[in-house]
């Protein structure tokens, strides 16, 4: 959590913006502009989004329709969608949330590889629920997984199909990390699933490692594998979210079916959480949470003007 720059507009819609979810260093392969914020009334907390800079808003607003209209387990349940052509935006009840890069940062470094693998199996269900429905999520990146006390949650839906047209090449555009740009995508060619599986593979490795591209070296024996049979740049050759999700779910390898890894710093009550957290990462949630109840709104608003807009 961060505090507002003079760019950020002051409140969005019906909502009082408190604070910047990202930091300034993650600010290029994030999608979109997310905001902490307030109701007038002071009953309710949101996570709000916007276009980033220099997005086409309109492409932007179709993907936030389609994920307000979505109902899958991991995915984030956006609420309400609202704004006009040029500066939409979607809302999200709060809970406390950090980015995966955040959570690297409150850990002190890459994840355990029994962590890494919760993680991964958790944001493989939730792809592989949609899937089954038809939908592509187009848009995984350690950017769009938010870790919460109840467990990952996908966020950013249709990035890349917001970004640019099918057809027309994606490399290199802001909001997209390249690390989980598969190549059939970057190439312009229409988002499906197992790009999806290619970026999931690409957000391990980042957990793992601490970037989406390592060497094979880096990454703990366990998930070389995986990994790479996910990074493959043929998309047949990758697997699909449900053969990753019975992998991922699997004792690793050398391990007995009861035998599990420690957690440093894991916190007495985590044992009952889907993913169980570190402490260090269980107190910068709470933190989180701290500092933002215990801001107050303005006495005041002042007029919404086009130049307070997120363009």
């Amino acid at each position: 959590m961060e505090r507002l720059r003079q760019d950020d507009p002051p409140y969005i819609g019906p909502y009082t913006t408190l604070a910047r979810l990202d930091a300034d260093s993650t600010e290029h392969t994030v999608p979109e502009r997310r905001y902490l914020a307030r109701s007038a009334d002071g009953e309710r907390t949101v996570l709000v989004c916007v276009p980033r800079v220099g997005a086409d808003p309109s492409r932007w607003a179709i993907e936030a329709e389609g994920a307000r209209r979505l109902s899958v387990a991991r995915f984030l349940t956006v609420a309400e969608v609202g704004g006009t052509a040029g500066f939409p935006w979607y809302a999200a009840p709060y809970t406390p949330m950090l980015p995966l890069s955040a959570v690297l940062a409150a850990y002190g470094g890459p994840l355990p590889e029994n962590l890494v693998r919760g993680l991964g199996a958790a944001l493989a269900e939730g792809l592989a629920a949609a899937h089954a429905q038809g939908v592509t999520h187009a848009g995984l990146s350690p950017a769009a997984v938010l870790v919460t006390p109840g467990g990952p949650l996908l966020t950013c839906f249709g990035a890349v199909r917001a970004a640019a047209p099918d057809g027309m090449p994606r490399s290199g555009l802001p909001g997209l990390d390249p690390g989980c740009l598969a190549a059939e995508q970057a190439s312009g060619g229409r988002p499906g699933p197992l790009g999806d599986v290619f970026a999931l593979g690409a957000v391990l490795a980042y957990a793992s490692t601490g970037h989406t591209v390592p060497e094979q070296s880096e990454l703990p024996p366990g998930l070389r594998r995986l990994v790479a049979a996910c990074l493959s740049r043929a998309p047949a050759d990758r697997p699909t979210a449900q053969e990753l999700l019975r992998e991922l779910a699997a004792p690793a390898a050398g391990t007995g079916p009861t035998e599990v890894s420690p957690l440093p710093d894991r916190t007495v009550l985590d044992h009952t959480a889907p993913l169980p957290l570190p402490g260090r990462v269980v107190a910068a949630l709470a933190d989180q949470s701290g500092q933002l109840l215990g801001m107050e709104l303005p006495a005041t608003q002042e007029p919404f003007t086009p130049a307070q807009k997120v363009h």
